[in-house]
This record gives structure tokens, sequence and C-alpha cells, in this order.
């Protein structure tokens, strides 16, 4: 097994990278979308911006990825901002009421175990678990699936076209999202196992 500083590649403690900086930029324009939605009622204009966030999500990854700028910190701070984003956005939007009340609960609801789960691991010492693709896709998924169930109540003349994307979207994303889930449990068990003998060396 490898010592905690053995197979990392040069530049993994960076924390100036373009990943990052998109992932908190993520994080500050939240407070823009609420302002938006709820300050100015301008449900469109919410929408696009939660669209185009959801979206920067794929960019950083992507620039992580082919130009050599994953980091520790990115590997937390990417999930993180996209817990974040996806619960403040799915609160909302069930606020506000532009969501299927079913749709937002099943989100919220894989979202809180997950994050609980997390942290019970991390106060067990288990190894630090790496999001999978599978994850990914489904958070892909609804992340573009809420925007579109917004601009589906918004006074946009397509509106209704939008209202059976986000069909096309959550469905298959909570699909996704809660398989990805249950793909954790054999993952969480090697982590905690993995993390209990490094721990004893």
């Amino acid at each position: 097994m490898e010592e905690p500083n053995e197979g990392k590649t040069q530049g993994e403690d960076r924390l100036l990278t373009v990943p990052n900086l998109l992932s908190v930029g993520r994080l500050l324009c939240v407070p823009l979308f609420l302002y938006l939605l709820f300050g100015r009622d301008n449900r469109a204009g919410a929408a696009w911006l939660l669209a185009g966030l959801g979206a920067t999500d794929w960019v950083d990854g992507y620039v992580a990825r082919h130009f050599n700028q994953v980091s520790t910190l990115g590997k937390i701070l990417d999930p993180l901002a996209d817990r974040i984003l996806l619960g403040v956005g799915v609160i909302a939007l069930l606020i506000d009421g532009s969501v299927p009340t079913w749709v937002g609960v099943a989100a919220l609801a894989r979202e809180v175990v997950v994050a609980i789960a997390a942290l019970v691991l991390a106060s067990l010492g288990a190894r630090r678990i790496d999001v999978t693709w599978v994850g990914k896709a489904g958070t892909f998924g609804l992340m573009f699936a809420f925007p579109m169930f917004l601009a589906s109540h918004s006074t946009l003349s397509v509106r209704n076209e939008f209202g059976v994307a986000a069909w096309l979207c959550a469905i298959p994303g909570l699909i996704l999202s809660y398989y990805a889930a249950a793909t954790y449990v054999p993952i969480a068990k090697r982590a905690l196992e993995e993390g209990r003998v490094g721990s004893e060396r």
C-alpha cells in the first residue's frame, strides 16, 4: 500500500488551479441564483444561471484531467460544490413550486444519505472515496433537469419543451444517482478497511 506521499503526481497539492477557481466561482454564484429567483422573480434568468453553473462542473473536470490540474483540494472542493449547488437549488425550487415534490425530495434524500455516510466513514478513519463516473453522470442529469423544470414555469415561449426535457433528464439522473449510491457500499467497505490498515502502520 502506498505511503501518504507516494504516488502523487506533481501539482496534486496546488491550490490555485483553474478547476478549483471554477468550483469556488460556482459557490459564489449561489446567492445570485437565489436573488434572481426570489428577489427578482426571474425564473428564466435563474434557470439559465443554474444550468450554466452545472455545466462548469464538467468544464473543470475536463480541464483538471487534460491539463494536469488535478489537485487534492479539487477532489474535495468539486463534489462539495456540487452537493451545495444541487441542495440549495432543489430546496429553492421546492419552495418556488417549480419542481415536482417527489422528484425534489428523492434527490435531496439521496444527497443527505451520501453526506451522512461520508461523515461517518471519515470519523471512522476511512480513506477518502473519489466520485465515480456513474455518480457524476447522475449529478449531470439532475443539474440540467432542475433548471429545465424551473424554465418550464417561466414566461419563455418554449417552456413546454423545457418541461419535457426536464423529465428526460430527471428520471435517468435519479436512477443513476441511486445506482451510484448503491455502488459506493462495497467501495466504502474497502475504504474503511484500507484506512484502518494504514492507521495501524
